[in-house]
């Protein structure tokens, strides 16, 4: 039987942040039309790209 490809793996992590800090996410996500969890990711990806460090859309870059 035939699969297609592997969807891209996940790392799920809990998160604890203010109240406010949350909004704002909620609100630049409606704004950008976004979920909550897409723009968490934009964020990072973003704020790691200013720092100099390339984030790979590799799945075996990191398995930690």
């Amino acid at each position: 039987m035939a699969q297609g490809p592997k969807p891209k793996a996940r790392k799920p992590f809990l998160m604890r942040t203010s109240p406010a800090l949350m909004a704002a996410v909620e609100r630049l996500a409606a704004a950008e039309l976004r979920s909550v969890n897409a723009q968490v990711e934009v964020l990072l990806r973003e704020a790691l790209t200013r720092r100099g460090l390339d984030v790979a859309d590799d799945p075996n870059a990191d398995a930690s």
